[in-house]
């Protein structure tokens, strides 16, 4: 049992490093892409078309890709960040560029629901798009933001056990090494069961949060 603990905690710890670290830098990167994205369309409030289709593309390009060719595909990037291609820090580079684009693509779909009258009345009365964007927009839009984050996140701890598959660290890799590669069916039993209680805790407090946050209920 303690040799089962000694095994699976540091593996926690890494899974729970590279998901808070790569879900804080890919929500500070991918929010502010996501109102880029609403506010430079054709009836945007700042709108830039082809910045907007620029943007667009990078951001369908990226989510076009599957995360373990990306994981491969992006080495020498990584390698040019962090120094090395090996460890959970290594496995937080392309968890962040996944996760840019995914995080982006909510955002703007949950401004998509705030109604467009709002918008309307602020520029009525003199509101500058800034202003527009923080006073109206987020507020409004807040609740599905979180929700958006919250699916962003449980697609970050799924995507870091794929990359234990490559030396990532974390749960993936000790059910790989202990629970696949050496028959340890306990040890596979208990990744799993450490994983899905890690998605059942962060959807239960995005929910929450995204109640609270929500005007109309």
């Amino acid at each position: 049992m303690s040799t089962t603990l000694s095994l699976l905690l540091p593996a926690l710890w890494e899974t729970l490093y590279m998901t808070i670290v790569s879900s804080l830098i890919a929500g500070v990167l991918g929010v502010p892409l996501g109102f880029i994205l609403f506010t430079t369309r054709k009836q945007g409030i700042v709108a830039q078309i082809y910045v907007n289709k620029i943007l667009g593309a990078i951001v369908n390009a990226v989510r076009s890709i599957p995360f373990i060719i990306l994981l491969v595909a992006i080495v020498p990037f990584t390698r040019l960040v962090v120094g090395t291609t090996i460890g959970t820090t290594a496995a937080m580079v392309p968890l962040i560029i996944c996760a840019i684009p995914f995080i982006a693509r909510l955002v703007e779909n949950s401004l998509e629901e705030v109604p467009q009258g709002l918008t309307e009345a602020a520029l009525t009365l003199g509101a500058s798009p800034l202003q527009i964007m923080t006073r109206v927009l987020l507020p409004e839009a807040l609740p599905g933001i979180i929700n958006g984050l919250t699916v962003t996140v449980i697609g970050i701890i799924s995507y870091s056990a794929m990359a234990g598959a490559v030396g990532g660290g974390g749960l993936g890799d000790l059910g790989i090494r202990y629970g696949y590669q050496r028959f340890d069916v306990g040890i596979m039993i208990a990744t799993v069961v450490l994983l899905i209680v890690l998605v059942q805790l962060v959807q239960w407090c995005g929910n929450g949060l995204a109640r609270c946050c929500n005007k109309r209920s």
